[in-house]
């Protein structure tokens, strides 16, 4: 059986669950590490990229180079900051994973390995690719149609739930569509439900993206027994 038999999916795990605020959740990793090994269990064929997220690791160490140096920091220091926050959490993930994961951890999109294990983990790359990038980077690389972006909401909003009280929840939404939602342009930490540049390269090979929260596993299972579940699906 050769790789593309593979039912290939690549989850883009949010930073903000395995480092929601400076401490590492160890109770989402527990409940993420059983939830990975049912579904290889359930197929064998299946095969899994986690890309990882900085987590709030990225504003700590951010906000103590400003305060050391204040404006002097630049959008490219941001930036490695972050990436480094990423690498990071990809080696925990991977340690985590490490009797089924490949050696490697995916942090060079332009170099395309051999990977046969189930479970594969990426990281950040370079300043202005944020983890959406990376994980799209990943379909184009290994031939994935399908993303499982896991967040710390629900679901997309027309706009802002938290500044806007009458924002309305999307179930499913054209490329074209959140385009004009998230407008086109990538600011470094911004809080768009998904990254600008990300959307029109997913867009460009046709990947199914659903954005779902992380932390109900109850839900997750849903999503992957083809039931009614609660997310936004983006294609």
């Amino acid at each position: 059986m050769g790789s593309s038999h593979k039912e290939k999916i690549v989850f883009s795990v949010g930073g903000s669950l395995i480092v929601p605020n400076g401490g590492i959740d160890t109770g989402f990793l527990i409940k993420f590490n059983k939830f990975i090994r049912a579904r290889l269990a359930e197929k064998k064929n299946r095969q899994f990229f986690l890309i990882v997220g900085g987590g709030s690791t990225t504003r700590h160490y951010q906000n103590a180079a400003g305060g050391v140096i204040g404006s002097r920091l630049t959008h490219d220091d941001l930036d490695w900051l972050g990436i480094h926050a990423t690498r990071l959490n990809a080696h925990l993930i991977r340690t985590i994973f490490r009797d089924i994961a490949h050696p490697y951890i995916l942090k060079h999109y332009e170099v395309i390995r051999k990977v046969e294990e189930p479970v594969v983990v990426g990281s950040g790359w370079k300043p202005g690719w944020s983890t959406d990038y990376c994980s799209i980077m990943a379909c184009q690389d290994y031939n994935v149609k399908t993303v499982v972006n896991l967040s710390n909401v629900n679901q997309i909003y027309d706009k802002d739930p938290n500044k806007f009280k009458d924002a309305k929840p999307i179930n499913k939404i054209s490329w074209k569509e959140l385009k004009k939602l998230i407008g086109e342009k990538w600011i470094p930490g911004m809080h768009a439900p998904f990254d600008p540049i990300a959307a029109k390269k997913a867009q460009d090979l046709k990947v199914k993206v659903i954005v779902i929260n992380g932390n109900n596993f109850e839900n997750l299972e849903k999503c992957f027994a083809c039931k009614k579940f609660t997310g936004t699906v983006i294609e």
